[in-house]
């Protein structure tokens, strides 16, 4: 594996461990967007010649999450509710999708998440909300979004047209490559849990 070498000095008073790696790109010198044929990573040490590519779109990956995850928050706190955390925003608004009851266990497993402890907790800081509602049915509980709680998407929505879809053209050739990474980033979560499995029998 070629080793990855470091291409960009650290800004003044911040250690360089603190900034992301511009690292060699392929072989064959193929640009990468950045205008020089380098990647940008913030792990130079996990690159691999099988896919530096991963390494670069793992660094796109974290950063794209926590800016999502910052924007639910803010885009909640400007519809009206403060303090809601990503995961409940998140539980909040799979509850509400196609007016359809979920059970705990349909919620974790569209939204991916292992540890139903979560998910749980969230529904019932929801409930203690007034923004979901649950009806037991034998031994499952299904869960709901109240008149409160759709309003409350409602206007989410509103504030997500207003501040978030101006920055979009609505261009077919757009929409095509955001769907495209859509689809590429359902597949690579399939990898990653492969190789979550693979790993545990380590």
């Amino acid at each position: 594996m070629p080793a990855a070498k470091s291409r960009t000095p650290a800004p003044a008073g911040r250690s360089k461990a603190a900034t992301p790696d511009l690292v060699a790109g392929p072989s064959n010198g193929e640009d990468t967007g950045t205008g020089s044929g380098l990647r940008i990573v913030t792990s130079a040490h996990l690159v691999s010649a099988k896919s530096p590519e991963l390494s670069e779109f793992e660094f796109g990956l974290i950063i794209a999450a926590h800016a999502f995850n910052r924007w639910m928050i803010r885009c909640m706190s400007a519809a009206g509710v403060k303090d809601m955390a990503p995961v409940d925003v998140l539980v909040l608004h799979h509850t509400n999708h196609r007016g359809s009851e979920k059970r705990l266990s349909d919620i974790c497993f569209v939204l991916n998440i292992e540890d139903t402890h979560v998910v749980s907790y969230a529904l019932k800081k929801l409930m203690g909300a007034g923004l979901v509602s649950s009806t037991k049915r034998g031994k499952e509980a299904f869960f709901s979004t109240t008149p409160k709680g759709q309003t409350l998407c409602a206007d989410y929505r509103t504030v997500r047209e207003s501040c978030l879809m101006p920055g979009f053209s609505g261009a077919e050739e757009e929409n095509e490559r955001i769907g495209d990474a859509a689809r590429l980033l359902r597949t690579l979560s399939g990898r990653y849990d492969q190789a979550a499995r693979a790993a545990t029998s380590f």
